[in-house]
């Protein structure tokens, strides 16, 4: 009830004086263990819940290990299996402050992407064999420059074209009796901008006589591009006042400080050393460029306008810009502002880099090189491609830099028509590998043939005289 006590409290007065009248006179220590006070106060021990727990602690980490040596066990088998089979992605490029990436001195391994070849990188950077700074008695050395035409990972260094060009200019004694030779500086995603870079930073120390740039039409102008291009990680150069300026903003970019972070250059150390890692790599990259893929097709499909002739056409027949991909529209007279920019750098690299070469008293000399589509045996699927594009002429750029050349003296080769007709005399394909035939870069057939051309022009003509 409200205000009465609980009648067992009571009890404990009684049971407190009892204690005392009977308990001896003599104080004794007595010792327990929290165990004993627990179990004398009626509560449950906590030894047998923290043995408990720690058995299931222990259980957890034997099942973690028994994972992670699984896993382990099959990263060494994968390891081992793939270097069986002579699986190889390693990385050929590292940072530069200057052009933003370069070749790895030393690097070296299978390059499958394109083609099939065995790939070593030289101690200066170079996709080349070894040379001394210090040209050679009686020798004509050439530079070349350019990108991954000159890199050219697809096929074997001595079926590269200026291995080719090398070996024809000793046959005809272009050199008037001086040995040929060739130092390639190509490195593959390089525009114009790089190019000139790369002659600044690589070229000069080894006394070239003749510098070569070879030019890709397919991608170089928009390589000159920010806009265009859409990479940050790279220097540009840019037209103030009719002037060139470099803008090498890349050098405080996020992506290129964090890609000089010590957990990248960790990452590099595995990708370097683990097939693993290397396989695991390439299949993300893979992933992004088939999700980028898909993406861009749902986004222009989500933005069509509806048709007024048929799907993604013009009233001429030809696909909008957005279907033809930014390296087609080189073929076009520019429409835009960009596109007159871009070319309007281009040709100004390929000016001021006239001027570098003459000022160290070498010679200089542009080959514009051929994109697949150009080149096609079938000349019906040459206007195939002229129709989708809306043009009559696939040389636009090739004629636009011919032009240049004409302007500004400078001393040119244009590959593009002689190989068109070489490939439909012969039937023939230069470019392309396997289930790309016909698209990207030249094959053994395009590298021997462009090499024999190049020779050919350089032997008929004053060059190198």
């Amino acid at each position: 009830m409200k205000g009465r006590a609980h009648p067992g409290l009571g009890i404990f007065p009684k049971l407190i004086s009892l204690t005392r009248q009977f308990a001896p006179q003599r104080t004794v220590r007595l010792t327990y263990s929290f165990s004993n006070v627990q179990s004398e106060a009626g509560i449950p021990s906590s030894e047998p819940l923290m043995k408990h727990h720690g058995s299931r602690v222990r259980k957890f980490l034997a099942k973690l290990l028994l994972i992670v040596l699984g896993f382990l066990l099959g990263a060494g088998i994968a390891e081992i299996a793939l270097r069986v089979t002579e699986y190889s992605y390693p990385e050929f490029y590292e940072l530069d402050q200057t052009r933003g990436y370069g070749l790895r001195p030393g690097a070296e391994g299978w390059y499958r992407k394109e083609g099939r070849s065995y790939v070593r990188i030289n101690s200066d950077g170079l996709r080349d064999q070894e040379h001394q700074l210090t040209k050679p008695a009686n020798t004509l050395r050439i530079a070349l420059i350019g990108d991954s035409y000159a890199e050219a990972f697809a096929v074997p260094i001595e079926q590269a074209f200026w291995s080719v060009m090398k070996e024809k200019l000793g046959e005809c004694n272009a050199a008037s009796g001086k040995t040929i030779e060739v130092i390639n500086f190509g490195v593959s995603g390089y525009g114009t901008a790089q190019e000139l870079l790369t002659l600044r930073e690589k070229v000069w120390k080894y006394s070239p006589d003749v510098v070569m740039l070879a030019v890709t039409t397919n991608n170089d102008v928009t390589d000159n591009s920010r806009a265009l291009k859409k990479v940050e990680e790279i220097p540009y150069f840019v037209s103030r006042d009719n002037q060139l300026a470099l803008d090498d903003s890349f050098q405080i970019s996020r992506t290129f400080l964090w890609r000089q972070s010590r957990l990248n250059r960790i990452g590099r150390w595995f990708r370097d050393h683990s097939r693993v890692v290397q396989a695991l790599t390439e299949g993300h990259h893979a992933l992004k460029t088939i999700s980028a893929s898909w993406r861009a097709r749902w986004s222009q499909n989500e933005s069509k306008p509806a048709p007024t002739t048929s799907p993604d056409q013009n009233s001429n027949g030809s696909l909008n810009e957005a279907e033809l991909g930014t390296d087609n529209l080189v073929y076009r007279e520019p429409q835009r502002v960009v596109w007159t920019d871009a070319w309007q750098v281009t040709e100004s690299l390929i000016r001021e880099m006239r001027d570098e070469v003459r000022a160290r008293n070498a010679k200089f000399l542009v080959v514009t090189l051929s994109n697949g589509p150009q080149v096609l045996p079938d000349p019906n699927a040459r206007k195939q491609f002229e129709k989708r594009l809306g043009i009559s002429d696939l040389f636009y750029p090739d004629n636009r830099i011919r032009s240049l050349s004409q302007r500004e003296n400078i001393s040119l080769i244009s590959l593009a028509p002689e190989l068109q007709q070489f490939a439909e005399r012969n039937r023939i394909i230069l470019h392309g590998f396997d289930k790309n035939i016909g698209n990207g870069h030249w094959n053994v057939d395009g590298n021997r043939v462009a090499g024999e051309l190049i020779a050919k022009k350089i032997c008929e003509g004053e060059l190198l005289k």
